[in-house]
């Protein structure tokens, strides 16, 4: 397939596309979406031939022997990631938002703290206050324009009411691959505060070339208090399957897992079942090596046109395609960089402060889209602040 296909996506029941004018005054005609992180790219072949052979066979009944997808997920994990899993660790949720919210229902108590590393995936904030839970938000460091872990300022915050960790590796959206000591780092200040640690690793397929993600179930003495999440939806833009896989290797986090999801009477749906059977193959290895290549492409793109405009700085991104903008060296306020981007360049974009606290001079940028878009968000961006130049 190619990449560069423009696939017009208005009047689909998108979320991206037909929400942008009414969220954020983008018009629908003309307007670019590069909010919601879903990518502009069909599946792959062997994912839309599993949905044939389905549509084809005509019944859709329920989901038996899940051998085969149990399998698939067992074969990623270790050709791509290096990580043996028992099946019978996996669960499967109705996406991961879904699966953190299991999380913080099976493993804290209304009240409890949970930690974030902020800026940070805005859902995680909301299913944590949604369930009367305390969100503690740690914020990173900045270092050389990028983020960095700072564990002597989050020790010093920490009052024993926090229960529980969310972390975002590959970060969104930093960007950031973290590295074997910092990872240890996590793992040992989840212990040293005995918090439950959730490893939400949706964007661990989706690492820039020169960089090597590490699963949180390889760094040492973790396994104890250890969540895993991960999912094909994004790796392989299959969002609306709504799958995720939640992983737990300690029995004791396992069975109380098990428990909320039994009596939530929660089980997934076929067909995404059958999408990431397919999708966790040969054949789905090689799109998404093909895949990574391309959004490198992007990536050098957008940065340097973005890094050109005086007071904007692109962050590195090492994995996701989110592209995390600073605009704080312009010297403008939130509402006039907000207003030039949405409204004088017509493009739909994340704001920074709904991630936590050290995004308030943010914008997030999605340039998971075909490049002649990318290239046109850019000449926007650069006519939109050209008094600047």
């Amino acid at each position: 397939m190619s990449f560069d296909e423009i696939i017009d996506r208005r009047d689909t029941h998108c979320a991206k596309w037909d929400k942008m004018e009414a969220l954020y005054g983008v018009p629908r005609d003309t307007g670019i979406a590069m909010w919601v992180a879903d990518m502009d790219f069909r599946p792959p072949q062997v994912v839309q031939d599993a949905l044939r052979e389905q549509l084809e066979h005509g019944i859709f009944g329920y989901f038996g022997d899940d051998s085969k997808y149990l399998g698939a997920i067992q074969w990623w994990m270790e050709n791509r990631h290096g990580w043996q899993v028992d099946p019978s660790w996996i669960f499967t949720t109705h996406g991961l938002v879904n699966g953190t919210a299991i999380c913080v229902d099976a493993f804290t108590a209304p009240g409890d703290g949970v930690v974030l590393f902020t800026p940070v995936y805005h859902a995680f904030a909301k299913v944590i206050t949604a369930a009367q839970r305390k969100v503690v938000e740690c914020v990173m460091a900045q270092v050389d324009g990028r983020y960095e872990m700072d564990f002597d300022a989050w020790d010093a915050q920490m009052t024993g009411s926090e229960k529980m960790l969310v972390l975002c590796s590959p970060h969104n959206p930093g960007g950031r691959v973290w590295s074997q000591t910092e990872l240890q780092g996590v793992a040992d200040f989840a212990k040293r505060h005995d918090l439950v640690l959730v490893s939400d690793e949706i964007h661990h397929d989706l690492v820039m070339p020169g960089q090597t993600h590490i699963p949180m179930a390889k760094i040492d003495g973790i396994a104890d208090r250890l969540v895993m999440m991960t999912a094909t939806t994004k790796t392989f833009n299959i969002a609306g399957s709504h799958v995720g896989n939640v992983i737990i290797e300690n029995p004791q986090l396992r069975e109380k897992f098990a428990a909320r999801m039994a009596a939530l009477g929660l089980s997934p749906n076929s067909f995404g079942l059958f999408m990431a059977t397919a999708a966790y193959s040969p054949e789905g290895a090689a799109w998404v090596d093909d895949l990574v290549t391309y959004l490198d492409g992007n990536r050098k793109l957008f940065d340097d046109a973005v890094n050109a405009i005086p007071g904007l700085k692109s962050m590195k991104l090492e994995a996701t395609y989110l592209a995390w903008v600073d605009f704080e060296d312009t010297g403008m306020e939130r509402a006039d960089f907000t207003n030039r981007v949405q409204q004088d360049a017509g493009i739909a974009v994340n704001h920074g402060p709904t991630f936590g606290k050290g995004g308030e001079s943010f914008l997030r940028f999605n340039i998971a889209t075909p490049r002649a878009r990318v290239e046109e968000a850019c000449a926007r961006l650069a006519d939109a602040f050209k008094d600047l130049q």
